[in-house]
This record gives structure tokens, sequence and C-alpha cells, in this order.
């Protein structure tokens, strides 16, 4: 199967040689629908790649799943209109899952948490998902200083687009596991923790999640459903991802610049 993360384009480039026309290089960005015992769950938009590892973080963030064996099996339909296109995954649950009726989503929380209000969302977060416990991780500085050329150095959609989101995760010694990119920074996240899931790391209770972009109130939850105690990102959180996260007792360092952060919570895991 062809790689299509990434598509040419020809186009007019303004600069030192003006109205050059060039070849450059756009991020993919395909449908992908996910199917829950033959019915439609979603349908999210993504960059094209790790297909299995996306659908199981998905399912796993959105509580249907609680480990890898809760999924009998996991294929990718063919679709008739577009034969070339992997978008369809067909997921079919083993009967120990909690399944789609007993998930805690979204539009669950919308509906029961006044409208996404940020202490009835911490709330009803932590009723599936509790603050993690105090632990004795103390990360060294020069740790978490290396994280962000280890993640840019993986980025070859990056490399090539400009234009993808990506999430890594690092041990508590900064060595990669695994890295994923996505034109969705969630997706992103979503394959990272798919990956983890599929080989049976999780809880990942001794590990870091570095992000490329800000950290959102839902990266923090889908961190905290793995049990992930340190987040680093390269721009800022908003205020409701650094109230979950001091609620939950997990470490959110923001702003990785070169030599310079900013730790928003947990800041006990960080050595002076």
């Amino acid at each position: 199967m062809r790689d299509r993360s990434s598509h040419r384009a020809r186009v007019l480039r303004y600069g030192e040689e003006s109205g050059a026309r060039v070849e450059d290089q756009l991020a993919a960005e395909e449908p992908l629908e996910i199917r829950v015992g033959g019915a439609p769950l979603t349908v999210m938009m993504r960059t094209p790649g790790h297909e299995r590892e996306l659908a199981l973080g998905f399912l796993f963030g959105e509580g249907i799943i609680r480990a890898g064996g809760d999924v009998a099996t996991i294929r990718v339909l063919p679709n008739g209109e577009h034969p070339d296109l992997e978008n369809i995954i067909e997921v079919e649950l083993s009967g120990a899952a909690p399944g789609v009726d007993q998930r805690w989503q979204r539009n669950f929380l919308a509906a029961s948490s006044c409208g996404l209000c940020g202490v009835s969302t911490i709330e009803a977060i932590h009723q599936a998902a509790p603050p993690l416990a105090d632990d004795d991780i103390s990360l060294d500085p020069e740790v978490i200083y290396g994280l962000d050329a280890r993640l840019r150095a993986e980025q070859a959609i990056f490399a090539r687009t400009g234009g993808l989101h990506a999430a890594g995760l690092f041990t508590l010694n900064g060595e990669p596991l695994v890295i994923r990119e996505d034109i969705g920074r969630h997706n992103a996240v979503d394959k990272v923790i798919g990956h983890a899931l599929d080989r049976g790391l999780v809880p990942l209770d001794r590990h870091i999640l570095m992000v490329s972009g800000r950290t959102s109130f839902e990266i923090i939850q889908k961190a905290l459903q793995a049990r992930i105690p340190v987040l680093v990102a390269v721009s800022a959180p908003s205020s409701l991802a650094r109230d979950l996260a001091q609620a939950s007792n997990q470490t959110l360092i923001g702003f990785l610049r070169g030599r310079s952060l900013n730790v928003y919570s947990g800041r006990q895991r960080v050595r002076p």
C-alpha cells in the first residue's frame, strides 16, 4: 500500500525567485469511519497511517474498551467507492468490554455536566478515571529539555509538509517508545495510546507524554485514562487543561523551548 500521509502539489512561491512554480508536499487529511459491531460510531478526519492504533486509542479514550483484550477483532473494510482507501475500521468487542452504551464521552458529559462547565466536568471524569496516586517520580530537568529534539527528529511527515502535530511516549529517562503524527493533535495522542494498549503497556504510570502543540483539556483527559503522570508540550495549556491536571495529580509542563519551561501543576515530580 502506497504512503498516503502526504500529497504532492504544485504551488506558486514568492520570495527571492518571485513567482517561481515549485512542487510542495501537503499533509494528507482523509476521513476514517469507525464501526463497532457493524454499527457506525464516528467519522473523524485524520492523516492516514496506523489506523488500528488510532481506533484502539479512540475507543479507550471514550471508555468503550478498558484494555486491548476488550477487542475481539479489528479489521479494515474495503471501500466500494474508493477501493484504494483504507478508511473504514470494523471493530468487534469481546463480552467483557464496557461497550458503547456505557461509555463516558463528550456527548454524555455535555448532557450531564451543565454543558461542560469546569468543576462538574472534572468530577464526572474522575468517576471513571480517578486522580493519580502519589508516586516517587523525580525528573531531571535535563531529561525534559531533551524531549523536544527527540520528538522532532521522528517527525518525518512534518519535515516534508510542515503541517502535522506529533505526540510521543517516553520513558522517565527520556527514551522514546513511540512517536506518531497526525493532522489532529488528539488523533496523534490516540495513536500513541493505542500503540501502548495493543502491546499491553497500559497503565502508563512510569511514562511521559509529549505533544508538539498546545495542551487541551481532552489531551489531559486521555492521558489520565492511560494513567500518564507527566505531560509536556511545546506550547501553553488551556485553563481547563491546567485545572484537570491539578485536580488529577498530574504534572503539566508547557512552553518547552530550549532550556526553558513552565510547570503548571505537579511540580513535585520535577527536581529543582
